[in-house]
């Protein structure tokens, strides 16, 4: 298959873990004798040609205010009209039409659409291709991509979200198939009224950079036990949840967090923070950090699309607290490899974090569980073929739309 993969950024711009997914999705497809050629925004204007690991990527300077991803945070009244802009944009449209009808590919499958817009659909419908769209976060539904606003969950979309996706749903009936990352990520967009007529499939995310292991790593020397909390420093992460129960806990135990976020926000949970029992240790590479932990948790009080946190610490054989929000709990389940907390009862964490202080065999069966039990995410391989699949159908499917909604397909 000739191959159009569309995303907000591609490696070495890497934000989150979507473009970790998407770079080994797309060099993986490679490998496997398929023509990839990705298309991302860029800060320099104009369209930029290069390579990078062997994939062509193209690079297209970003038709908006500003490049959002530079490192400084605009104010308020610009950011609203940045998000406006990105409602419909028609200059990033045009992009993706002259690439399209250069490249001419059999398949785009569209990612992350931040700076892109749902213009990129009318612009790959038009030039009569099919489309895959892969549902990593909630953009469709709320411009900042989280539901998250305020310091809590968003229950309902707010009005200004309401405003800036309107017709949204309606523009997604164009897509032929839809995938989302976990259960909880495609059902939140089809239960909003999205993808009304969309083949529907969940493909859950690989952990590229989980190390095989047999069997969990020796006990260390003895010393307090860690528990370690590693990813974007931001409000809706649980951060300073976490450092409120961990403290209110009194354990003879360290909390290490790796990771970083805004200095004001930064500075704002070392002041809560006790230096004797918790360690801010900055950015880390995750297998390193986790193989320095006792126990991973994971206290969001947003919701997580999928959680690839999680299921790299339970592939290094760590027992995981996770909240209960988003798609967290497809990963780790309550008392085989890890433990539920939920922000609706704030010492639920506290009392998590307790029970694994306290009691060393259930910490131990955990932990022995832990990678067993998520076997079947971990492998590349496994990942590839279920999109491979995915592909595959959508291409022998083209254009035959279906009448109503069909039921999700786990692979």
């Amino acid at each position: 298959m000739k191959l159009l993969f569309l995303n907000t950024l591609y490696a070495p711009h890497i934000v989150g873990g979507a473009e970790v997914i998407v770079q080994s999705m797309v060099e993986g497809l490679q490998r496997r004798g398929h023509a990839v050629q990705v298309l991302s925004t860029g800060p320099d204007a104009g369209l930029h040609s290069e390579s990078h690991n062997g994939v062509p990527v193209l690079r297209a300077g970003l038709r908006n205010l500003y490049w959002p991803y530079g490192g400084q945070r605009p104010g308020t009244l610009r950011r609203l009209a940045w998000h406006a802009l990105d409602r419909y944009n028609r200059g990033m449209r045009d992009v993706l039409a002259q690439v399209l009808a250069q490249s001419e590919p059999d398949l785009v499958v569209c990612h992350n659409l931040a700076g892109w817009s749902i213009a990129a659909w009318d612009a790959v419908r038009a030039a009569g291709v099919p489309i895959v769209q892969v549902l990593h976060d909630q953009y469709l539904t709320c411009p900042r991509g989280m539901r998250f606003h305020n310091g809590r969950q968003c229950q309902q979309q707010c009005t200004s979200c309401a405003l800036l996706r309107r017709s949204h749903a309606q523009a997604s009936a164009q897509v032929d198939t839809v995938v989302g990352v976990s259960r909880y990520q495609l059902a939140a967009l089809v239960d909003a009224g999205y993808f009304a007529y969309s083949q529907r499939y969940v493909v859950y995310n690989c952990a590229p950079f989980a190390p095989w292991q047999e069997t969990p790593a020796p006990l260390p020397e003895r010393r307090p036990l860690r528990f370690g909390f590693i990813g974007s420093l931001t409000p809706n992460k649980g951060v300073e949840w976490l450092i409120e129960q961990f403290q209110k806990q009194s354990l003879d135990a360290s909390l290490l967090i790796a990771g970083r976020g805004e200095a004001t926000y930064v500075n704002m949970l070392k002041s809560v923070a006790d230096p004797q029992h918790v360690h801010f240790v900055g950015y880390r590479n995750s297998s390193a950090f986790f193989s320095e932990i006792d126990v991973a948790v994971v206290p969001s009080i947003g919701p997580e699309s999928f959680g690839l946190v999680a299921l790299e610490a339970c592939a290094q054989h760590l027992p995981v607290i996770v909240s209960t929000r988003g798609g967290l709990v497809e990963i780790v389940r309550d008392g085989l490899n890890g433990l539920h907390c939920s922000p609706e009862r704030p010492d639920s964490l506290g009392e998590a974090i307790r029970r694994l202080a306290e009691n060393a065999p259930l910490r131990q069966r955990l932990a022995s569980r832990a990678r067993e039990s998520v076997a079947s995410m971990l492998s590349i391989e496994r990942m590839l073929d279920e999109y491979e699949t995915v592909l595959q159908h959508t291409l022998l499917s083209r254009g035959v739309r279906h009448g109503s909604a069909i039921a999700v397909s786990a692979l």
